[in-house]
């Protein structure tokens, strides 16, 4: 028996990281000092933006990204973009057969090799592909207690947190730019400010308070309204004047709430601005650190795959309403019970495990295949057939996945095997198998061929969403 606790990689603050937004996915990249530069793996910044391919070439470290070819020379920094130079802001690195350039030039790469606008904020480290930013107004209603109604041009889910004096939102996905206003101040002596700020790849908006506050979803994810409650807390209490509670050393992020209440404070809020719960998918992109996976070819891993694959279903599955979790950012090594443990810490309503393979073509979806272990035991539930109860729920979403990818076309068939992690899951668990398209295994890589399993999968888990919110 083993008990369910959550050993998945952390992230520190410290380390630097790139995020960018475009049309097709949004994702978050690591960044690298060098040379006194901050550097990036060009190859993982395109994956997810069009079929990519490369090759050294002695020196040359030679790359074709949908119908542009690339042609860099390590230490130098003049490279030949479609046919034409283009300097970089420092020398150009091959480090692991990787191509690295310099985070500064990525503007005129990008511009370059997309023919699209492209806007890096360079200090906050966040780059924008095309018209994709989300814009923010906020309002202040003069009621009693006051609210401060926040309406922004996409859905956004952020990270809510509480601090004395401050309600912090930090917008790890979402293409924030700052108002046309920052900071804004109100005539108000609960709800005094709003102000923007970004960096590391994240965009923080905070609003400054005397008084506790809530936070309440409304208008499909478009409008946070953040009421103030009670009184300001005395002087001296050791309270904090946010959230009435002792203020920790340091501000984790707000719990997953329950339905039907806040994401701050746990209360039910009124009942004109009662929350939207989001369900919590996770996604898992196999493989990742030392462990490669498949060699799909010479110079293709199959957790290079899995990693721009999971990128994409994570931005379909938030088309549709959900909230999810990337089991790993970037090339990350988790072990099989880590990520099992991460899945069942989180209650995910629906945790998808990604793969790819060289053989076969289309894709192909696994259930777990279960052998009992022996009876469960109150909570506890025997580790190899913690499935168990989940099964069906699995199957049928399964099932759903064949289906929606069939209905465009692309060649799908459900399986069981015993495949770990997902006998380990308490929760609905499936595995999707990416195998070749008719372009052979180079369809792998191309975000188009990914983008047509994604959002097959997407409408699936969102034709199941009833009764995976409902399940026990």
């Amino acid at each position: 028996m083993a008990a369910l606790i959550f050993l998945g990689a952390s992230t520190s603050a410290d380390q630097k990281r790139l995020s960018i937004y475009s049309s097709v996915a949004n994702y978050t990249l690591p960044v690298t000092d060098r040379l006194g530069r901050e550097y990036v793996g060009l190859l993982e910044v395109l994956e997810p933006l069009g079929r990519i391919s490369a090759h050294l070439d002695g020196q040359h470290w030679k790359m074709r990204f949908n119908n542009s070819d690339g042609d860099f020379v390590a230490g130098r920094t003049r490279a030949k973009v479609r046919g034409r130079d283009l300097d970089l802001s420092g020398p150009f690195l091959i480090e692991n057969s990787r191509g690295m350039v310099p985070l500064s030039s990525l503007n005129t790469l990008l511009q370059r090799f997309l023919g699209n606008q492209v806007n890096l904020h360079e200090a906050a480290r966040r780059l924008f592909i095309g018209d994709i930013a989300t814009q923010v107004t906020a309002q202040l209603d003069s009621s009693t207690p006051p609210r401060l109604v926040l309406n922004f041009t996409a859905p956004v889910n952020p990270t809510i947190s509480t601090e004395p004096g401050k309600l912090k939102m930090v917008f790890g996905r979402e293409p924030l730019v700052p108002p046309a206003n920052n900071p804004l101040a109100f005539e108000s002596s609960t709800i005094s400010q709003t102000n923007f700020s970004e960096s590391n790849g994240t965009a923080e908006l905070t609003i400054a308070a005397s008084a506790p506050l809530m936070a309440s979803f409304s208008n499909n994810g478009r409008t946070i309204t953040i009421t103030a409650t009670g009184q300001p807390a005395a002087p001296g209490t050791g309270t904090s004047p946010v959230v009435g509670e002792a203020p920790p050393s340091e501000s984790p992020p707000a719990p997953v709430p329950a339905p039907g209440t806040s994401p701050v404070t746990g209360e039910t809020p009124p009942p004109d601005s009662a929350p939207v719960r989001l369900p919590l998918a996770i996604v898992d992109p196999a493989h990742g650190g030392a462990e490669r996976g498949a060699a799909l070819s010479e110079t293709l891993a199959e957790k290079n795959v899995t990693l721009g694959f999971g990128r994409l279903l994570r931005h379909e599955l938030e088309r549709q309403g959900c909230a999810v979790m990337l089991l790993r950012e970037g090339d990350d090594s988790l072990t099989l019970d880590q990520r099992a443990e991460a899945g069942n810490a989180a209650r995910a309503l629906i945790y998808i495990s990604l793969h790819a393979a060289s053989e076969g073509n289309g894709a192909r979806v696994y259930t777990a295949l279960l052998s009992r272990e022996g009876p469960d035991q109150g909570p506890f539930h025997a580790w190899n057939a913690a499935q168990t109860h989940a099964l069906p729920l699995s199957q049928s979403v399964a099932a759903a996945i064949v289906n929606e990818m069939q209905k465009r076309e692309f060649s799908a068939r459900s399986l069981s095997a015993s495949l770990r992690p997902l006998n380990n899951l308490v929760v609905p668990a499936v595995a999707v198998e990416l195998a070749p398209g008719p372009n052979g295994v180079a369809d792998l890589p191309s975000a188009n061929y990914q983008q047509k399993a994604a959002a097959a999968i997407a409408d699936a888990v969102a034709s199941q969403r009833q009764r995976l919110e409902t399940q026990p």
